[in-house]
């Protein structure tokens, strides 16, 4: 039976959501096209596209790593449907998260981007983005990719905390902070490694968990 309305789901983004036979047990909720969805990626169109089409997918591309460390500092402290939605004008604002061209800004760019409503505009975090990148660099030659870093820190495949933040969030953190990158704390890098499929937080009973194991059990780490 489909129930209609509006009813306050707790889970990981919060809000109203659109009630759909929801289970609070384990925090899914059946959609009119009759498949189980994690209840946070229901809200909105931009979040169920997001859900089935990104969140969880595992990614070695070193451009895509970075803009979602980036995205996610930016996200810091706001909602992520509010940095999805200017997510284009990021990638314009940042050279498409081009690694190298991002590490060349310069001073001059920081107070362009300042005047650019298109974006979040925080000097902070601003500033943050073109240091990471300068870091990036570095790490690169460190470990041959920045994909190559990040996976060192994958859990076990059995590992399904649900929780803000992992040992191997709380260690990528740190080891990140030690190589100079700034404003991505553990919590922060745990929502990095969940949506760029170093985890598989999909609930087991959403449709898009078992998609997104099995591209995991064939993905070639880096």
């Amino acid at each position: 039976m489909r129930v209609w309305g509006e009813v306050l789901i707790p889970g990981k983004f919060g809000g109203l959501l659109p009630a759909f036979s929801y289970s609070p047990a384990m925090e899914v909720v059946e959609c009119p096209d009759g498949l189980l969805r994690c209840a946070w990626g229901v809200s909105t169109p931009d979040y169920l596209a997001y859900h089935d089409q990104e969140w969880g997918w595992p990614v070695s591309d070193d451009v895509r790593l970075f803009e979602k460390l980036s995205l996610e500092a930016f996200q810091s402290g706001l909602s992520w449907l509010t940095v999805l939605r200017k997510r284009e004008a990021f990638r314009a604002a940042f050279h498409g998260f081009q690694i190298e061209k991002v590490a060349a800004m310069t001073p001059d760019d920081v107070e362009l981007l300042l005047g650019d409503a298109s974006i979040i505009r925080h000097r902070g975090k601003i500033e943050a983005t073109i240091s990471n990148a300068d870091k990036a660099l570095a790490l690169k030659k460190e470990a041959g990719s920045l994909a190559a870093f990040v996976w060192r820190f994958e859990p076990p495949a059995d590992f399904r905390p649900m929780t803000p933040t992992t040992p191997q969030s709380t260690a990528l953190a740190k080891a990140l902070k030690e190589r100079g990158w700034i404003r991505l704390g553990p919590t922060t890098v745990y929502a990095f490694m969940e949506a760029m499929g170093i985890v598989n937080d999909h609930l087991l009973a959403c449709h898009m968990w078992e998609p997104v194991e099995r591209a995991r059990a064939s993905f070639q780490r880096p």
